[in-house]
């Protein structure tokens, strides 16, 4: 099974657009809320070099935004 990591921050429709898809397709995930974890956020920027949510971790690779296509491809959907 896939490491799922989804990183997110409040009012941020495509990470509850994100979270949503994942529900529907049974792929459990591990949700950290970068408005109220620096750590994760710290993380997110110098390890992904993202600076908007969602960022998708599916084991080692990163989607920054909302990809469908890519997510379905790496999770095998």
């Amino acid at each position: 099974m896939n490491k799922v990591v989804v990183y997110t921050q409040p009012s941020c429709p495509p990470c509850e657009f994100t979270k949503l898809f994942l529900k529907e397709h049974g792929v459990p995930f591990e949700e950290k809320n970068i408005a109220r974890d620096q750590k994760a956020k710290k993380k997110m920027m110098n390890q992904y070099n993202a600076f908007s949510t969602p960022v998708i971790v599916i084991d080692e690779e990163a989607i920054i935004g909302f990809d469908q296509e890519k997510i379905e491809r790496l999770l095998h959907l």
